[in-house]
């Protein structure tokens, strides 16, 4: 399954005074996907970036551009996000009024929709909507913060979801990615891979390594990642 794990570098640990440059580099590197944060102040207790700065970017990669609202309402900020180019849109269930309204309004505007699901909320929700989603994402720590530790009982609930994912596409047909968030490490990748994700948002271990040795150089901290989950 090696060749299928995509791995995505979350820009909000990325140097945003050369943000561009560091979306370019990590692509160049082997990154899969540019993992957008978006933390409004009220949902969660950070202040990231908006619409605009995903415009700017866009034209920059031919990457798909996951873009993961932690805002509340929801709703209001999805045809932003579309039209800036986003590629996919996943947002939590506590922060709509109507989930399948929301998960509409993202695919009638032209993207693939997703669920994330926080340490603490249970997966059952997504049961009754699996037909409209493509991705689920798991929060391996809480989210509003970068450089966190992984959660050690998020294993559980991706076998969990891995189980509900399987059993759909088995009776479906319909493939959906699963996505983990927060702390994934080269340390504990592989095991994160063999508990089920195939898709791995890493921003402090891909951007904090480059630069810690102030060599920017994104490739190596890519490879060795992908080292790790050859190994699965």
């Amino acid at each position: 399954m090696g060749s299928n794990y995509r791995i995505a570098p979350s820009i909000l640990s990325a140097n945003f005074a050369k943000l561009g440059e560091e979306i370019t580099n990590v692509i160049a590197a082997g990154a899969d996907i540019v993992h957008f944060d978006v933390m409004d102040n009220h949902y969660v207790p950070n202040l990231t970036i908006g619409p605009l700065i995903c415009e700017a970017i866009r034209p920059l990669t031919d990457a798909i551009i996951d873009v993961h609202l932690m805002v509340k309402p929801v709703d209001r900020i999805i045809p932003d996000f579309a039209k800036a180019g986003a590629n996919i849109i996943t947002f939590h269930p506590e922060a709509s009024e109507h989930i399948d309204r929301t998960l509409a309004l993202i695919k009638e505007n032209g993207c693939q929709a997703g669920l994330v699901f926080n340490p603490a909320t249970p997966l059952d929700l997504m049961d009754h909507v699996m037909d409209k989603i493509d991705m689920i994402l798991l929060m391996s720590v809480n989210p509003g913060f970068g450089g966190q530790k992984f959660i050690p009982e998020a294993l559980a609930k991706l076998k969990l979801a891995r189980q509900k994912i399987d059993a759909y596409t088995a009776k479906t047909g319909k493939k959906i990615w699963l996505e983990i968030d927060g702390g994934v490490k080269t340390d504990n990748i592989a095991e994160i891979a063999r508990a089920g994700a195939d898709t791995f948002v890493a921003g402090s271990a891909v951007f904090g390594a480059a630069k810690e040795s102030d060599a920017h150089r994104y490739d190596t901290i890519i490879g060795a990642l992908r080292a790790e989950l050859a190994k699965v």
